[in-house]
């Protein structure tokens, strides 16, 4: 059930990924107003196939949550470096697109931005399927036991057991085996030498 509802939700968020990049072709991309918006739809075409697998049970249907550490040591180099791409790319001669180009070529980097200006929406999608990378799941909820404490995860299936005393009141061993003609020891009881 896990395969089919995952894979139920990729082909779902595929379509609607596919549908963004279609709306992005119907837009003039020579204006800088343009330009953002296909490569912004493009980025959230990335976003949507990320958290489709976040959505479809991949990370065990628990409650989403920003993973900060993800964000900080993946997202922010990777959207800082496709961004200056981006920037560098952008139609017109704005303040930010000028500097980034005569920072590139400070920084002897001016013909590689310039080879990956080809790429600009490549680099769009992966912004937004990393940037959906950094959420996650807590994982399911667990029931708390009210004896253990706060916080003390409970293993449901263990606890819905019985335990040996219920077993006994029965009278059937763990096992299926029945106790009747067994000599039984109350729980807690000790033996003593005298009783051996």
């Amino acid at each position: 059930m896990y395969g089919l509802t995952r894979a139920t939700t990729t082909l779902i968020a595929a379509a609607v990924a596919g549908l963004l990049i279609w709306f992005a072709t119907q837009i003039n991309d020579h204006s800088r107003g343009g330009f953002w918006a296909v490569y912004g739809l493009i980025a959230g075409a990335g976003l949507v196939m990320a958290l489709s697998q976040l959505l479809g049970g991949w990370t065990k249907w628990g409650s989403p949550r920003l993973s900060a550490p993800f964000l900080l040591i993946a997202f922010v180099p990777i959207a800082v470096a496709s961004l200056w791409i981006v920037l560098a790319a952008e139609p017109g001669t704005a303040w930010v697109h000028r500097h980034v180009l005569a920072w590139s070529g400070d920084l002897h980097i001016r013909g590689l931005v310039n080879d990956l200006k080809e790429y600009v929406a490549v680099l769009a999608f992966g912004i937004g399927l990393v940037f959906g990378f950094s959420f996650d799941t807590t994982g399911p909820r667990r029931r708390v036991a009210p004896a253990a404490g706060r916080g003390a995860a409970v293993d449901r299936r263990a606890s819905d057991e019985p335990v040996t005393a219920e077993r006994e009141e029965v009278g059937t061993a763990p096992r299926g085996r029945s106790l009747r003609g067994r000599n039984r020891e109350s729980v807690g009881a000790t033996r003593t030498p005298d009783d051996a």
